[in-house]
């Protein structure tokens, strides 16, 4: 026999109610039409209803509120409706009509309801707001906007809709949801699938933007380098994730977008500590996301493999945020067939962001929508007030482009060069950056005939890299997991693991000269090879090749990682502090030795301009695809959702 002493007894129970009053909701998934939803558990507004309006049914049941002007409803008008929700919306299916409740919202002094459900409705008409009369005149404690819901048949509570999606792609980190205070929490649902992580969407229905609102609605992923409240950020490392407490702010890049209206769906993975990995071989600590394009085998690049991977595959998704250093935007939006963009360097506050060389460091966008991408943009930009010039240059200076359709991606580039030239009314020329540095370069580097282009800059990125991020995030973790685990070490992955060590091994002083390096060419490139214009932003435009089609398989083995070196035309952004933007143009065939039959990769271009000419480039664009010449890609294996595949040009 226990015996146990009344204080004791008191103290369990007293514990217990403490247990139990801390006990917080999470929210309930419930199956509508088929598909599964997510209700939080925060009440947007409470029905007054009659006793036993509900009839018999009991917990959560689904609703629709409609919102319309009609000066006269009737169930055509409500049909009509309906129509439209289905066609704007994912997340509203017809089991949402279990239960309807209409808002007038016009402008007629006595409009008229004659309203008959069909039957498939079951006759459950809830009310009204308005001035349809007074027949069934419950209504909300609050107004709310329209669309799908679930009502509380006991109460009346009335919670939002999210539709719950598979992230079959291996695209997200984890699902996130806001829950209140603007902090967000991992979303606490989760659908059967093979270790696929869950998102959840709310309705776009919900949101109507605005001026103030520009990105209401929007749905957003975000790369998991970038700090959300309440939310670990795991930069790729499992250890740094366990180490590391939930964010306790959202860093002011990711913040200037939720104020705009944005939803926050998940984070997305990266790419260890940002470095560039290959799928499927660099990838250890986590599984590096699938590109939907082709074969669906191809590597996704990185280091903003998550968004790219997205963006390319869902079409639920809008946008994501990315970072790039020395392509982590660029490269993803080039080979997942999206737009994508290196802002002018400096233009967006990295604040809250994990570090891979402050001095390289930019964050932009990944997504289908050539609109929605100036204006995340635009929001992301505010503080910097940049002009958007609608006039643009007469001249296009292209590096290292085909002089003959010889491939199918290479007619592709030409066809649309050929389309730029008409529009623009310019001309075009070839730039050989390493000749005209060779003519033009600094009188103070005349005395050293041996200093070309590659040999000047040479180290200039992997040093920056390396000598810069090892002190601000390596250093630090390796003190602070040894202190947590009794002297170990954490896992780094292959590639940020050996280029650590080989920054390493060079003197501290070889930071300062590849930074003197880097200021070298950043001021030869602004004075000499592509400078400001009055009139049109930039003197020039200059372009090169992105990605022609050419297959990199996730399922080859490789070498062993090597150190970033030398110069290419996709460094020149990130020395000279100019941005550098991706414009899927088409696509090309390939025979792949996966599915055994032609399939298609996308071709992109990359437009370079002065610095602060970000705006410029993104009207340019957006004028491209209205007047045909660029056309906005799909999701799935073919970019323009066509299984024919036919090549755009």
């Amino acid at each position: 026999m226990i015996s146990v002493s009344r204080r004791s007894l008191v103290a369990a129970l007293s514990l217990l109610a403490t247990a139990v009053t801390a006990a917080t909701p999470r929210g309930q998934t419930i199956v509508v039409g088929g598909n599964t939803y997510y209700a939080p558990p925060t009440v947007v507004t409470t029905l007054s209803m009659r006793h036993g309006q509900l009839g018999r049914d009991t917990g959560l049941v689904p609703l629709t509120v409609f919102k319309t002007d009609s000066a006269h409803l009737s169930t055509a008008a409500i049909e009509e409706l309906v129509d439209g929700y289905q066609t704007a919306d994912d997340v509203f299916n017809p089991g949402f009509l279990e239960y309807i409740y209409v808002t007038y919202n016009g402008t007629q002094k006595s409009p008229t309801l004659d309203l008959s459900p069909p039957t498939r409705w079951k006759n459950r008409f809830l009310g009204h707001a308005g001035t349809y009369g007074t027949r069934n005149a419950t209504t909300f404690t609050k107004p709310i906007p329209p669309g799908p819901y679930f009502i509380d048949a006991a109460t009346g509570d009335v919670f939002e809709a999210y539709l719950l999606y598979s992230d079959v792609m291996g695209s997200f980190t984890q699902g996130l949801v806001a829950t209140g205070n603007s902090s967000y929490g991992v979303l606490p649902a989760s659908l059967q699938g093979y270790a696929s992580v869950t998102i959840g969407v709310p309705s776009r229905l919900y949101f109507t933007k605005s001026a103030e609102k520009p990105l209401a609605g929007v749905r957003i992923g975000v790369k998991d380098l970038f700090d959300i409240k309440g939310v670990k950020t795991g930069c790729g490392n499992r250890a740094y994730y366990d180490l590391y407490p939930p964010a306790n702010a959202t860093g002011p890049a990711i913040q200037s977008l939720i104020d705009a209206g944005a939803v926050i769906v998940g984070k997305m993975k990266t790419s260890q500590f940002a470095n560039g990995e290959t799928a499927t071989a660099d990838w250890v600590d986590y599984h590096s996301p699938f590109n939907a394009r082709g074969d669906g085998y191809q590597d996704p690049s990185s280091s903003s493999s998550g968004p790219g991977s997205g963006i390319g595959a869902y079409p639920w998704l809008d946008i994501a945020v990315g970072s790039d250093t020395g392509g982590s935007i660029r490269n993803p939006a080039q080979v997942n067939g999206c737009f994508g963009n290196r802002p002018s360097w400096d233009l967006v506050s990295l604040d809250g962001a994990m570090p891979m060389s402050p001095l390289l460091d930019t964050g932009g966008f990944l997504t289908r929508d050539a609109k929605l991408w100036q204006t995340a943009s635009e929001v992301l930009y505010a503080g910097a007030k940049l002009k958007p010039y609608t006039e643009y240059p007469k001249t296009i200076k292209t590096i290292d482009f085909p002089t003959e359709a010889s491939t199918e991606a290479n007619a592709v580039v030409l066809s649309f060069l050929s389309k730029l030239e008409k529009f623009l009314n310019a001309s075009t020329s070839p730039l050989d950056t390493d000749a005209l540095w060779e003519s033009t370069k600094p009188t103070s580097l005349l005395s050293s005939p041996e200093t070309s282009l590659t040999s000047l800059l040479n180290l200039t990125y992997g040093i920056l890299i390396t000598k810069q991020q090892f002190p601000l995030v390596g250093e630090p973790l390796y003190a602070d997991y040894a202190a947590a685990n009794n002297g170990r070490r954490p896992f780094i992955d292959p590639v940020p693991l050996s280029r650590w060590d080989w920054g390493l091994s060079y003197p501290d002083e070889q930071l300062d000269t590849e930074i003197q390096n880097k200021d070298i060419f950043a001021s030869w490139w602004n004075s000499t090879v592509q400078v400001f214009d009055e009139k049109t932003c930039a003197d020039s435009l200059v372009l090169y090749v992105g990605t022609s089609g050419t297959p990199t398989y996730r399922n080859e083995y490789r070498e062993m990682p090597g150190i970033p070196l030398g110069y290419s035309s996709a460094r020149i952004s990130n020395m000279a502090g100019v941005p550098d933007m991706v414009v899927p143009i088409g696509q090309a065939r390939y025979n792949s030795t996966i599915t055994m039959r032609e399939e298609y990769l996308p071709v992109a271009v990359d437009f370079i301009a002065p610095r602060g000419c970000d705006l410029m480039v993104f009207n340019l664009v957006n004028e491209l695809v209205g007047a045909g010449i660029v056309r906005e890609p799909a999701t799935g294996s073919v970019m323009y959702g066509d299984e024919s595949g036919v090549s755009y040009y």
